[in-house]
């Protein structure tokens, strides 16, 4: 039984590809949406993604599989059988997904009150109108970084790359194509039919976006993304922003600590954001192009990196001594006078640079505090920037 089922869906697949694949080959739209109604009643977005990821792995590039995303789209408009399955989380106040849904009707208000009006007609007036929606619909940026930043990496985790990546393209053009629109828009001399023209085809990829993201993206999300991925999405979302106004209805359903143990694989040592296992870590930081020593809030030294060019001496000796003991006599006062700063809330960092031999040597401290801004000790950050302030011009290319 299951080998049939097996079967048929792979059949059911290379009937999607061969569709595609004749409107790479010059079919026209009609002839495939023709072709496909034959066959077809409905299709998942589990099987358009798939249908994708083959396409790709046959050697199609992304930028055609890009192009025949508009398309393909457009051929299954009505026969997506799982759109519904999206009803839960759209109608949760202040779900990643209702939000992001409740953006895109947004979206289609602003291009329809806000721009379309002042395509009709000229002068100055839908001129300044014109350039004042453009202005805002500029902020669809971070409508997109977060489906970018947010909903992507959580299906590439679960191997699911190709939507994606031809989302992010099209996204991409997007931004271009605004941000083109704009210079002209505020430009004294400009082709204003062209111009009209250009945003009229900026709405025509905005509305196909918004059409793949309601109906091709939601519902694969909702299949693919676990309850403690939505809560990752959910608690990251604020940091890059919305369209136009941030939601009114907050979706928080977990204490943090048991998201943090979802999170973390056993072993490894949980952060704000990640873990990574104690030699990862530890190398990680020996990696970094500067020294590192911190000093708890009792005053000794409790870790210091071993990079390979040290520019202080620093033996293993010295952990668990004093930070006093640890300086000249003359330089001790020095020191005292910063800790008792960053003790007293005075100050969070002091910096010092010096000429030392054949190196501009920038010494840096700062204070370590906790989430309620209890003083946990102080980091000095120490590092030859000498080659940095030689500097010139620019570099763009790698180093041979």
């Amino acid at each position: 039984m299951s080998e049939f089922i097996n079967n048929y869906s792979q059949s059911r697949q290379e009937l999607l590809k061969k569709i595609i694949r004749s409107l790479h080959e010059g079919a026209s739209f009609e002839e495939a949406r023709s072709e496909f109604k034959k066959h077809f009643e409905d299709v998942t977005t589990q099987e358009i993604s798939q249908m994708e990821q083959a396409l790709i792995k046959e050697g199609m590039t992304i930028n055609e599989v890009q192009r025949l995303c508009d398309v393909h789209a457009a051929v299954f408009d009505g026969a997506i059988s799982d759109i519904h399955q999206i009803k839960g989380p759209k109608e949760t106040p202040g779900h990643p997904i209702q939000v992001f849904l409740a953006e895109n009707d947004r979206i289609e208000q602003l291009l329809k009150e806000e721009i379309e009006p002042y395509l009709v007609g000229s002068g100055k007036h839908n001129q300044l109108m014109l350039r004042v929606g453009m202005d805002r619909l500029a902020e669809i940026h971070n409508h997109y970084a977060r489906k970018e930043y947010l909903f992507f990496p959580n299906l590439e985790k679960k191997g699911i790359d190709t939507p994606p990546k031809v989302m992010w393209a099209v996204d991409d053009e997007i931004r271009a194509d605004l941000k083109a629109i704009q210079k002209n828009l505020s430009e004294i001399e400009q082709d204003e039919t062209k111009t009209k023209e250009d945003i009229q085809n900026l709405l025509t990829k905005i509305r196909d976006m918004i059409f793949k993201e309601n109906n091709i993206l939601m519902p694969l999300l909702i299949e693919t993304l676990s309850f403690f991925d939505w809560v990752l999405v959910d608690s990251s979302s604020d940091e890059i922003g919305y369209f136009l106004e941030k939601p009114k209805d907050s979706w928080k359903k977990i204490d943090q600590e048991e998201q943090e143990e979802e999170q973390t694989i056993k072993g490894e040592v949980k952060f704000d954001a990640g873990s990574l296992s104690p030699d990862v870590l530890n190398q990680m930081l020996n990696t970094l192009p500067f020294d590192m020593t911190f000093v708890d809030k009792d005053g000794h030294v409790k870790y210091f990196t071993q990079g390979k060019e040290r520019i202080f001496d620093r033996p293993k000796t010295i952990i668990g001594r004093h930070v006093n003991m640890c300086h000249p006599p003359q330089s001790v006062h020095v020191v005292e006078e910063i800790v008792e700063s960053f003790k007293s809330g005075e100050k969070d960092h002091e910096d010092f640079w010096i000429r030392m031999k054949d190196m501009f040597v920038y010494i840096r401290y700062f204070a370590v505090r906790d989430k309620n801004n209890e003083y946990l000790g102080t980091l000095e950050i120490t590092q030859n920037i000498k080659p940095i302030v030689e500097l010139e011009g620019e570099k763009r290319l790698i180093s041979k």
